[in-house]
């Protein structure tokens, strides 16, 4: 399968995933929000260019912002997260260079603690941007502390789950044609 097939399936996948379950679960919904969707972003290739993983992580977030019914939020976040995700990247793969002999992030491309500093890192960075935008209308720090660290908790936790139930399987590049 082309890489454009495999991420269009991806992308509306994680759109319906977020849109049809994970909005709807209501015991958590008060105060704890799970979400997945924004893996879409950290899945996609390596050597996709930083202004079009830009505009990809705004026009993914713009998207569910559209059946959430959400004024801009997760775009920005996603924009946000995408623009800073080559930095991340570029900072904790050695200057090996795994991001030229594989296609994507994952544990076997960059190894456990990089990718799981990859993700909590940007799974962080998200989740604090998207409820500080939601926060400064609240008002209460306390508040806007717990829900930063419990959907944080909550989304590294389906991160996992979806990590270990839809192993990614990379191939090594080497030079040769």
């Amino acid at each position: 399968m082309s890489d454009l097939v495999k991420n269009t399936v991806r992308f509306l996948l994680f759109i319906l995933v977020q849109v049809l379950v994970l909005v709807k679960v209501k015991p958590l919904h008060q105060f704890v929000v799970p979400y997945l969707y924004f893996l879409y972003i950290l899945w996609l290739p390596f050597n996709t260019p930083r202004l079009a993983l830009t505009f990809i992580g705004f026009l993914f977030g713009f998207s569910l912002d559209y059946f959430v019914k959400t004024p801009g939020l997760h775009a920005a976040a996603c924009a946000l997260i995408a623009y800073v995700r080559p930095f991340l990247v570029s900072i904790l793969i050695s200057q090996e260079g795994a991001d030229q002999n594989y296609k994507s992030p994952s544990v076997t491309s960059m190894g456990w603690a990089p990718y799981a500093t990859y993700v909590v890192v940007l799974t962080l960075l998200h989740n604090t941007y998207l409820v500080f935008l939601e926060w400064m209308e609240m008002g209460s720090f306390l508040f806007f502390l717990g829900k930063v660290l419990g959907t944080t908790g909550v989304s590294l936790l389906l991160i996992l789950l979806t990590e270990l139930l839809f192993y990614r399987k990379q191939s090594f590049k080497t030079n040769t044609a």
